[in-house]
């Protein structure tokens, strides 16, 4: 950031601002790793901001911004866990009758081929996140370190990723979509 090598002081009060947010957001999530990540972004976005120099109080500025990236977790977090709730009993088609009835199972197969339709659509590692979760059953801290990347990308990765499937699967069903 240009301006902090000449102003130390700047400087001190961001490195201050930065252990408050980090703090704040660490009571506020159920995940340290998540309270650093958007930290980081938070300070991402500062550096970013074109208008910095007309902030007149910093501190309540980046406060703000942490408070709508956390708003933001949270509402993942809904996705995600809306996404990974299990269909009730009575959606569940028992595999035994799919023997018995073969317009079952070529509807399960076309499922199947919409599914796969679907998860072609994803960005790749989208898509990787997901199967590495769904399919191989990897903690998404396994996936993060197998990928390269934070838990909280692989958490928006599988979130996006679960609900791209949700709203496509629901459209290409003919289903309304639940708002």
């Amino acid at each position: 950031m240009p301006g902090l090598k000449h102003d130390p002081a700047l400087a001190e009060s961001l490195r201050e601002f930065y252990t408050q947010i980090l703090h704040f957001l660490r009571k506020r999530t159920d995940n340290a790793s998540d309270a650093a990540d958007m930290t980081q972004d938070v300070f991402a976005q500062w550096l970013g901001y074109q208008d910095r120099a007309k902030v007149e109080q910093p501190r309540a500025f980046l406060f703000q911004m942490a408070r709508n990236l956390l708003r933001d977790h949270w509402r993942r977090q809904q996705v995600r866990h809306s996404a990974h709730a299990e269909p009730p009993e009575h959606d569940a088609e028992p595999l035994s009758d799919e023997r018995d009835d073969p317009m079952l199972a070529a509807q399960r197969l076309q499922r199947l081929e919409q599914l796969k339709a679907v998860l072609a659509e994803l960005s790749p590692r989208r898509r990787e996140a997901l199967m590495l979760h769904r399919f191989e059953g990897l903690s998404q801290a396994q996936i993060a370190q197998r990928m390269g990347i934070s838990v909280s990308m692989v958490e928006k990765h599988i979130a996006f990723a679960l609900l791209h499937c949700k709203q496509h699967l629901h459209r290409d069903s003919g289903k309304e979509q639940p708002k």
